[in-house]
């Protein structure tokens, strides 16, 4: 049976025109089964049967109190767990959520060209990519750095070259990508993929791929 992924994709906040697009090419990633809702009560229900489960470009309050216990339970007892950029716009008011995520999403410049350095190229949501990534995107800033901001174990994969484009806010180390553990379960979280012609992007949609692959244990 193929492994099965929960793509949610509610939103109370700002939405994104490119969700339609994104849940889309997450069904054409691989051999698995994706469940795409954005109904909280499904988050309510047992998710042990989930290789992963992956919050697409959700915003603002998107669980009750009976999904959050859920989603950290299933991420505590090994699930994974893979949030896309507007991920990090999401359970502002959750504390366990912002360590799970390892950090929160404070602004973002204009959408623009910029580059992306990769940080560690063995893991499977980088290592297809260059050294030095030419992208399209908003580049996030974070409201703490998640190398230190409390996510621990953090390893960080790309971060954004801040002289290649204008008003980013963090500095010369400017996460973008990165991996973590949680309790026995796995965390990816990518900041990058605002529009849609992101998941028409050959280079993304190979960074998406392996990092699900990593968080839910997927053959890569």
């Amino acid at each position: 049976m193929a492994p099965r992924i929960l793509v949610f994709t509610r939103t109370t906040d700002y939405r994104h025109d490119s969700v339609p697009d994104a849940v889309e090419a997450v069904r054409g990633l691989g051999e698995f089964t994706i469940e795409h809702s954005e109904d909280p009560a499904d988050l309510e229900r047992p998710l042990a049967g989930h290789a992963a489960v992956v919050f697409l470009s959700t915003s603002g309050t998107v669980l009750t109190p009976a999904g959050r216990r859920r989603l950290a339970e299933y991420v505590e007892a090994g699930g994974g767990f893979a949030g896309v950029h507007a991920a990090a716009c999401t359970e502002y008011d959750w504390p366990y959520y912002g360590e799970l995520l390892g950090a929160r999403f404070d602004r973002h410049p204009a959408y623009q060209p910029g580059k992306a350095v990769v940080e560690d190229p063995d893991h499977p949501a980088t290592r297809h990519l260059p050294a030095v990534w030419d992208f399209t995107d908003e580049w996030y800033d974070f409201r703490s750095n998640p190398r230190g901001g409390g996510g621990g174990g953090v390893r960080v994969l790309l971060r954004a070259d801040e002289a290649s484009y204008d008003g980013g806010g963090m500095g010369a180390d400017h996460p973008l990508a990165w991996c973590r553990p949680q309790g026995a379960g796995r965390v990816f979280y990518t900041a990058l993929g605002h529009a849609a012609e992101a998941y028409r992007d050959p280079g993304f949609l190979a960074h998406l791929r392996g990092g699900l692959a990593w968080a839910g244990r997927l053959p890569e």
